[in-house]
This record gives C-alpha cells, structure tokens and sequence, in this order.
C-alpha cells in the first residue's frame, strides 16, 4: 500500500492549537492511528505497510548478514510476509530473493535452477546473495597483464592500451596504444570482466559468452591453431553450453567459472592438464575434477602454472589449489604438484576466514574477513612481505600489515600490492616496474564513464 495515497504520515504531524482537551485527545488518537494503525503503541509503526518496508530492505542492499540479524531480533521480519512468489518467506528473505533478481545471471535462470542453486548455498535466498555478492566483489574490472591493460567501464564498455603485436588489445589491428581506446567491435554487448595473459585477453559478457583475442594458441576456444593472431573479440564456441561469469589465464592454461560454481580448465595441449585427466591433445574446457564437483566455486585466479579456488560455504569461504606446487605456492606445505583440487587446511590453524584470493606468477595471497592478509610461495624480492626471500608452503600472515585493515588485494610476478580500508596502498617485492604511476582520479573516472 502507498503510503502516500492513504494519507499516512509517519512524521510531523501537524493540527491546529486549541485549548479542548476533547479536540487534543482526538487529535492523539488520529495521530496514532496514522502511525500504528490498528496496532497498539509499542509496537513496530510500519506493520501497517509492509510492502514499504520490504521495499526499504530491497533497495538499500543490506548485506545478508544484516537481513539475518533482522530475522533473529524481531518477530516482525521473521514471520511469513504473506507476498509472492512464496507466501511462507519472510520480509528479509523476500528482499534478499528480490536483489538476487536483479543480478543478469539470476535473471536468465529458470525457476529449477535458481531452486537448485539455492539449495547448494545452504536452503535461503540471503545466502544465495551472499554466494552472488563474494563473486561480484572478486570480478577483475581493471586488469594489468604483463605488456597490456584491458579496463571495463560500469556500463559494460572495454577500453584497451598497451602492447598489441598479437591483437591483444581487440582493436581490429597489431599497433600499440599508449592510451586507453574504446573496442568498438563490443558495441551492444556488456562485459562484466576481463582476463588477461602475456599475450591474450579474454572478457565474458553478462550474459555468460566469452570473448577471446590476441595470440592463436588459444585452447578450447574453437580458433585455428595455425592462426598467428586474433585481432578482435571472437566468442568462444565451446563454451557456449555454460553460462560463464569468471574467466582467468594462466601460462600454460586457462579456466572459467560457470554461475552454478562449476569450474572449468583448459590446457593448452600441455602434459599438465590442471584437474582432469583428458588426452593431452585434448583441448576442450573439462569440468574440474575432484573434491570440488559438489562444491560451490566463488572465485578462481591462475597463476603461472597453478590455479587457485575460492570455495562458498554458509559457514565459511575455503580455498582450494591444483597445479605446479614448486616454491610452495600450492599452500599445502610440501612443493609437490597437485593434479586435483586440495583444499589448504592451514587456514584453520591461522582462524584465518578467506573472502578473497589472488594468485601471483610464483607467489599467492589471500585476503581474511578481518582485514589480514596471507602469503605464500616464492619469496623472490620480498614479495610475500615477511622480511626476507624465503619460500613459503603454507599461508603465513602478513605481519607488517598488523595494523592495517586490507579490502584487496594484488598479485604480479614477484610484487604484492594491498589497498587498506583507508584507501592507503601498500607494496612489497620488486620494484622494476613501480616507475609506472597513475592518476588514480584519472582511472577512476575512466572505469565509470
């Protein structure tokens, strides 16, 4: 009900002076009428409207958290709203269903796999934000690659500069730009994020299609292996059975992450076929084998030779690792390779609860709910921040970040880069590129033009 075209007013309620206490008491009473209803005092005033209520909690994207405190705190919120599409939820429920729904990804399932999907997240629809909300927030927007940079707009465009002798860049051409240019060949299509290697890009789609360029040694993307280069964005034909809402590239394979939290590898043709145990002239994408068939996936980052996975639970994210485990980058302990997902177990011992991770060419890094950061792997230069350039197996605190509190996190070849919640940067390992500097107004300006 609109609370406008029935009259209520919830504040400032305004009568005309009058020295009759009948005239006052009435009044009052209309007042609280228009506040309560047919309720009582004391009790919640927007009981009366619910659907304005429901309406507050859907627009201001509470996180899941919040909506579950409501339940928890208030008869109110916990009980049946009595609203469609399911009468038996709760306000919070029913505010949490409402944002899943306006999420590109959510909106093109149908009615059985959103049930599905809920129900791998644990049974309730804020949990389901929850899964879609970690995703969003780990979708790579800007991305530096080692001779080139892809940026992705809010608004879905895709601007490209740097090195190009490949068509890395998607511009129709092999010329180097040294500012960023607009792919033109994207128009009408909406890119949500972008993945870059040496010497290819590819960008998924809200819509779930990939969109390869650059090198044409590109597996499982259907391109011609004789081809030299690609020079503008051609989607990826064998993916075309999965709706694709991450892509990442390593050097030696590529993955994608499906919005069921299904990942998928390539390998290149390669002896190390990261996660499934194909012919190595197989060079399809294959469903990642493993512990993690039944597991939802919330995030992947590739690093050199290795993959790491960031792992949704209701209770807890988790992190899983397969690939080359040289330097300990796998973060089990031992420098041994991993053919199939295992799960790092230290994390446990550190209380340690990842939300984020990010896998460097030869070192890794994740970030906790609390702000702490973790490294491990290689120690080149410095760049796992423990004050030395030994190797580390298992992920080791960041103990120069104490007093910080990190919300990201970067890795490269043997640099770290941590941005605090106070938006101070920090960096640690090489220093052969930090010559490069920016306008960060500039970039900020540019990714939401």
């Amino acid at each position: 009900m609109d609370a406008a075209a029935s009259g209520m007013q919830f504040h400032g309620i305004v009568d005309e002076p009058s020295s009759s206490s009948s005239q006052l008491h009435a009044v009052l009473e209309r007042s609280q009428r228009h506040c309560y209803g047919q309720e009582t005092p004391g009790e919640f005033p927007l009981a009366v409207s619910p659907s304005i209520v429901l309406h507050v909690l859907s627009a201001c994207t509470l996180d899941p958290k919040d909506l579950a405190a409501l339940e928890a705190t208030c008869t109110f919120f916990s009980k049946p709203a009595n609203f469609a599409p399911d009468f038996a939820l709760s306000l919070p429920e029913l505010a949490a269903f409402d944002m899943c729904q306006k999420r590109s990804m959510f909106k093109l399932m149908t009615q059985q796999e959103r049930e599905h999907l809920k129900q791998r997240c644990g049974g309730s629809w804020k949990l389901v934000l929850r899964y879609i909300l970690v995703r969003e927030v780990n979708c790579s927007r800007v991305v530096a690659g080692p001779g080139h940079s892809i940026v992705v707009t809010t608004k879905g465009d895709v601007l490209s500069f740097g090195a190009n002798c490949w068509g890395q860049l998607g511009l129709g051409d092999t010329e180097d730009r040294f500012k960023p240019c607009l792919i033109r060949s994207l128009q009408g299509i909406k890119i949500t994020q972008a993945a870059v290697g040496s010497r290819q890009t590819m960008l998924v789609s809200d819509t779930g299609s990939v969109y390869a360029f650059g090198t044409g040694s590109f597996v499982g993307t259907g391109f011609s292996d004789t081809a030299d280069h690609i020079t503008t964005p051609k989607i990826v034909e064998s993916l075309k059975g999965v709706f694709v809402v991450q892509a990442a590239i390593g050097c030696y394979f590529s993955a994608f992450l499906s919005r069921e939290g299904q990942v998928y590898t390539t390998s290149w043709g390669r002896t190390d076929r990261l996660g499934h145990s194909s012919d190595p002239s197989d060079t399809e994408p294959r469903l990642l084998s493993g512990p993690l068939e039944d597991v939802l996936v919330a995030q992947i980052s590739a690093g050199n030779c290795y993959l790491l996975m960031l792992a949704y639970q209701p209770t807890g994210m988790t992190v899983y690792s397969v690939g080359c485990g040289l330097g300990g980058k796998l973060g089990h302990g031992c420098k041994s390779n991993k053919g199939t997902p295992k799960l790092i177990e230290h994390f446990r011992a550190l209380s340690f609860n990842p939300v984020s991770v990010a896998a460097g060419t030869w070192h890794a890094a994740a970030l906790g709910d609390d702000g702490r950061v973790c490294t491990w792997g290689w120690g080149h230069t410095g760049c796992l921040g423990h004050g030395d350039e030994d190797c580390k197996a298992l992920p080791t605190v960041v103990q120069g970040l104490s007093k910080v509190k990190a919300v990201n996190i970067s890795t490269g070849e043997y640099t770290t880069f941590v941005v605090s919640d106070n938006g101070d940067v920090y960096s640690f390992g090489s220093t052969e590129y930090l010559n490069l500097v920016f306008q960060v107004r500039s970039l900020f300006l540019l990714i939401h033009a």
